[in-house]
């Protein structure tokens, strides 16, 4: 069963020295390992869109890194950092960038023992105005905090609850105080550098706390030369939290539980996967997520068409729940039809892929939305079927990750060689470190 899988049977010696600490100079100059039906090899980066199938299906995450980190220096000269995980009022990313008042978001607070009553304030300067920012905390919830955020102009007392004082947005008092978080393992602090090289030159859509490290070797000649290919480029969001770096401390994976990133994908883009027989080549684990996340997605609502949005969020081991269920007194599904059956008997627990990106195109109808917004908590782990993704462009990963159980999946215990031919041949690892692309 893969809730009896051992995480220590995921893990191979990693030197600090073969973890990059900063890119290469030029994005696609990385190395490509290549993975191709058993046999390994290697390239530069620029040569990826060759290797690729012509005329297939290519799926980016769009997300961008948001300046996650506010650090606050108290009167007593304790420095409390705020690191902001997701909006909790409003909830929805691109309204709490856009709010000019007050917002609310769950939090990791650093040197929480230094903080045990009142505000913090840091006064900050943005297009020329100064500006007072106050945080308070508002609640625990799990092992985050509420932090309400609440700013206005230097020269106003505070204002009374409901009063707006002010007209910078959110996004911008980020801009201006916020540091990018990268990833701990780099063991250094964030450079002006990392704003730029941290970022995939595709990134649009704000809300990740961590990059989707596989689209940083992407360059816009090499997605010009995926387009030449004949290549269809689509986007999906899932907004990275910092759960990605949470290391896996239990024996077996049971124990462990996946953290959940919000997800949208447009109507084109699940019109696109029909297009191309529900198959896609994914850039990135955060890509896999949130591909493979649709087709349960879709299976909820053929389950239920009238299914509320709320309920869509695909939960951590719920693929392996349906494999191993046998039946259900549901009325049989017809592929070749693309409905149920009037006629009473068993509703088939695997529909098609195409049946349930169909059923999803005919929900987002049914509501009348043009994107699919929702979460996913899936774990992907060796015994996963996958159901879209064919090929992955991903970097490599921490022993023991969950990350690395989701590659073990795709090419079976072949992953180890795959890794030691990466080390045998000087390939870097992790975020800044090159890439492969496996074709299994």
């Amino acid at each position: 069963m893969e809730k009896d899988i051992r995480i220590s049977d995921f893990t191979y010696d990693l030197p600090d020295e073969r973890v990059a600490k900063f890119p290469v100079a030029q994005r696609d100059a990385s190395k490509l390992l290549l993975y191709n039906k058993g046999e390994v090899s290697e390239d530069v980066f620029y040569n990826l869109p060759k290797y690729l199938p012509k005329g297939a299906l290519m799926v980016f995450n769009n997300t961008r890194v948001i300046q996650a980190r506010i650090h606050f220096r108290k009167e007593t000269g304790a420095l409390i950092e705020v690191f902001l995980l997701e909006p909790a009022e409003p909830a929805d990313y691109e309204q709490v960038f856009q709010t000019s008042e007050r917002c609310s978001w769950l939090c990791l607070v650093g040197n929480q023992k230094k903080w045990k009553e009142g505000s913090l304030t840091r006064e900050l300067e943005v297009k020329g105005e100064k500006i007072v920012l106050h945080a308070r905390r508002k609640d625990t919830v799990g092992t985050s905090q509420l932090i309400e955020f609440q700013w206005f102009p230097h020269n106003h007392s505070f204002p009374l609850l409901g009063e707006s004082k002010g007209a910078s947005s959110f996004a911008e008092i980020l801009d201006a105080i916020g540091e990018l978080p990268i990833p701990p393992y780099l063991n250094r602090n964030t450079e002006e550098s990392d704003k730029s090289t941290y970022q995939t030159v595709y990134s649009r859509i704000k809300g990740s706390v961590a990059a989707p490290t596989a689209g940083l070797h992407f360059t816009e000649n090499v997605l010009k030369a995926i387009d030449s290919q004949g290549i269809t480029r689509e986007e999906v969001t899932l907004h990275v939290g910092a759960g990605t770096f949470r290391p896996v401390k239990s024996e077996t994976i049971e124990g462990h539980e996946m953290h959940s990133e919000h997800i949208s994908v447009r109507r084109q883009t699940i019109e696109r996967l029909i297009e191309h027989g529900g198959k896609a080549i994914a850039v990135g684990t955060t890509s896999v997520r949130t591909l493979e996340s649709l087709y349960y997605v879709g299976r909820k609502i053929l389950r239920n068409p009238d299914i509320a949005e709320d309920a869509l969020a695909v939960k951590q081991w719920e693929p392996y729940e349906i494999r191993d269920s046998r039946s259900e007194e549901c009325g049989v599904w017809s592929e070749e039809r693309g409905a149920r059956s009037e006629e009473p008997s068993t509703f088939n627990l695997q529909p098609s892929t195409l049946s349930s990106l169909q059923a999803i195109l005919d929900w987002l109808t049914r509501h009348q939305l043009d994107v699919l917004t929702t979460s996913t908590q899936i774990i992907i782990v060796p015994g996963y079927e996958y159901k879209i993704v064919t090929h992955l462009v991903t970097n490599f990963h921490q022993p023991q990750s969950t990350l690395l159980l989701l590659v073990s999946a795709f090419v079976g215990d072949r992953w180890r060689d795959i890794y030691q031919y990466a080390l045998d041949h000087d390939f870097r690892f992790l975020s800044y470190g090159d890439s492969s692309l496996l074709m299994p």
